[in-house]
């Protein structure tokens, strides 16, 4: 379970902090360069998500709570869309104006998807765990960047384009959801 907790730490620490320290953040990248900040900041969030991988596969669940829901279309509906969400984040849709953080709602919807249908120690520590990151980055970035002035431009064509990316990375991962999780999403 250590190695577990420690990549979760991991992983949301390194993402938390540029809203927790922008000035750090932005010191970092004056020294370093953005390039090289950016390929250690990858390599941090990989080895984050190695050491989760690893320490899932290692930890031996038990029950916390009875899930409210099992596998089906709710949860599944749940994941889709906060796929569509995620991938919304780096196109110019409509998507992305009406929701100033698309992908980290969609990380939520994706974690409390999974909190409805998992009540077992290791998926409640991952899934509640990344869904509280996915608040806090919220929360932080708002008050670091105060309230929007504009809203971006739109075009239906990134949504569609979010859309057909957010689909298809859902089948895929459908396909090999049992496999690597030893779990079937429906």
């Amino acid at each position: 379970m250590a190695l577990f907790l420690v990549g979760i730490t991991l992983f949301c620490v390194v993402h938390l902090f540029s809203a927790l320290a922008p000035t750090a953040r932005d010191n970092l990248v004056f020294k370093l360069g953005e390039n090289p900040y950016r390929g250690i900041y990858s390599l941090l969030v990989l080895a984050g998500l190695v050491m989760i991988v690893f320490g899932w596969k290692a930890t031996t669940p038990s029950a916390l709570y009875v899930p409210p829901l099992g596998p089906g279309i709710l949860p599944t509906l749940l994941v889709l869309a906060g796929l569509v969400l995620f991938f919304s984040s780096k196109m110019k849709g409509y998507l992305k104006r009406v929701f100033r953080h698309p992908q980290m709602v969609g990380t939520l919807l994706w974690a409390g998807s999974h909190l409805l249908t998992n009540g077992d120690t290791r998926s409640v520590t991952l899934f509640g765990s990344l869904a509280v990151w996915a608040l806090l980055e919220i929360v932080l970035c708002n008050r670091r960047d105060g309230p929007r002035k504009e809203l971006p431009s739109a075009s239906v064509k990134g949504d569609v384009i979010a859309i057909i990316v957010g689909v298809v990375a859902f089948a895929v991962i459908g396909h090999f959801h049992l496999k690597l999780f030893g779990v079937s999403p429906l």
